[in-house]
């Protein structure tokens, strides 16, 4: 362990060198502030650019587009000797995160942004001890926390070496039989990953619905997807017990009133994560995270104690890399004196499966819950010019809106391109658009895009290429 001699002190302090981190970094340095980063890997990103969402993109990508070459034969094209060099697909996704970080190093440097190695933790309400640094600590008039969070453990496995995404991002070995626990975003998506390169899948999910934040008619497209790729997938499931063996693992899972055990090669949990507060001495600096180990802040992202802000995964709202970006910046703001908050009318949401799923503001769900009166659309990606021209017609696009303001309040998404469709969706709600709004927005065609438009049509009860029953 360094211990250094050495103290600092600096206008700004930002712990944690994520996707809110380092954002909050360069944007205080560019508003003129003088900028101290701290982080304790050696490389630079975060969770989400080293070992979650860009290397899980780059090998969902790839594993994509196999599949698409495999089924092309409705199309009349055939593949044949179709292979997966999974070393040069590790390197490929190496390659990707490696310009990345050297990327954002090289942002930081042209800023003017002094980067320090090592852990952080508080030693006062205005001061930071640093371990494994050649600094000591650091003295601040304002502080970004921006620690992230890192995955829950599966209480039955115990101290078992079982993967988390990180180990699985890895790509180290293609298992033969693989136990998924988990059927929210991270495990359906490496659980397809893993399923195409040759694993044989079982996905195990506790709740009676995979994706349970999201609408069932949209989740529905992404089941039947997993269910024929997929060995099993088990709702309303649970793994009580695993034990290593010879072969593997032998995991007990509750499913449909019957216990029984399964074997299988390699178990990934991806049950969520928790907020990384547990470790960084809050108490000396007047603070402390709710029950949940989030902190509480206010629409500045300012905590109780004014010197210091809390930024993403540690702080309440979807552990989204768009959204720590976006609270990095007004963070950064608020410490330049600029006017600045988090009024966000809401944060997309977005799955990359196969299908692709997304959604932005209120859900159906949600709606039906509040008893709220709204004006719902869909529209069938099956009766879509453009998705008919790709093979790609399992999926579609709804609206809800206010039933007597038209105004748009969620938008959802299932189909080819719906990470970048729900974009244009979330500025509707940021602009309050009216579903009118959206219907008399011209849509270029053929797009899938235009289901949108199409949905926002069926929901004022004037939609062309549907028939709804008046």
């Amino acid at each position: 362990m360094v211990v250094g001699s050495l103290r600092q002190e600096t206008d700004v302090v930002v712990v944690g060198a994520g996707p809110g981190g380092y954002v909050a970094a360069i944007r205080a340095a560019d508003l003129g502030r003088e900028v101290v980063l701290i982080e304790e890997r050696d490389q630079l990103g975060g969770v989400c650019l080293i070992e979650g969402c860009i290397p899980s993109k780059a090998l969902i990508t790839a594993v994509e587009l196999a599949h698409t070459a495999r089924e092309a034969k409705q199309m009349g094209l055939t593949f044949e000797g179709l292979k997966v060099d999974h070393g040069a697909l590790r390197a490929f996704a190496e390659s990707v995160i490696g310009g990345l970080t050297k990327g954002v190093s090289g942002l930081l440097k042209k800023r003017g942004v002094e980067v320090i190695r090592g852990r952080a933790r508080f030693d006062g309400e205005r001061a930071l001890a640093l371990e494994g640094s050649d600094v000591a600590g650091i003295e601040f008039q304002h502080c970004v926390l921006a620690t992230g969070s890192r995955p829950l453990t599966l209480p039955p496995a115990g101290d078992l070496p079982l993967w988390t995404s990180r180990e699985a991002l890895e790509l180290r070995e293609i298992p033969g039989r693989l136990l998924v626990v988990g059927g929210g975003y991270i495990g359906l998506e490496l659980g397809l990953v893993y399923a195409g390169l040759g694993s044989k899948v079982t996905c195990v999910e506790l709740l009676p619905q995979l994706l349970a934040g999201a609408d069932a008619d949209l989740v529905k497209f992404v089941e039947r997807s997993c269910r024929k790729r997929f060995e099993a997938v088990m709702l309303g499931a649970k793994v009580v017990g695993v034990e290593k063996t010879s072969a593997g693992y032998a995991a007990m899972i509750e499913h449909e009133g019957e216990t029984r055990q399964h074997e299988f090669d390699q178990v990934l949990v991806a049950v969520g994560r928790r907020p990384n507060t547990d470790d960084l001495w809050l108490e000396k600096a007047g603070l402390a995270p709710d029950e949940r180990g989030l902190m509480p802040v206010d629409e500045q992202q300012r905590t109780k104690n004014p010197a210091v802000f809390a930024i993403g995964d540690i702080t309440a709202g979807p552990g989204l890399a768009h959204k720590a970006s976006r609270e990095g910046k007004v963070a950064a703001g608020v410490i330049a004196g600029r006017p600045a908050a988090f009024d966000n009318v809401s944060v997309p949401a977005i799955v990359f499966t196969d299908p692709e799923v997304a959604w932005v503001g209120i859900t159906e769900a949600e709606a039906k819950k509040d008893q709220r009166k709204v004006r719902l659309g869909k529209f069938p990606l099956s009766a879509l010019g453009r998705a008919r021209t790709i093979g790609r017609t399992d999926g579609m696009a709804k609206v809800i809106a206010d039933a007597e303001s038209g105004l748009v309040l969620g938008v959802g998404i299932a189909g080819p391109h719906a990470s970048e469709l729900i974009a244009g969706a979330t500025l509707a709600l940021e602009m309050a658009a009216t579903i009118e709004d959206l219907s008399a927005t011209i849509h270029p065609h053929p797009t899938i895009s235009e289901s949108i438009m199409e949905a926002a049509e069926a929901a004022e009860g004037l939609a062309v290429h549907i028939y709804a029953r008046r």
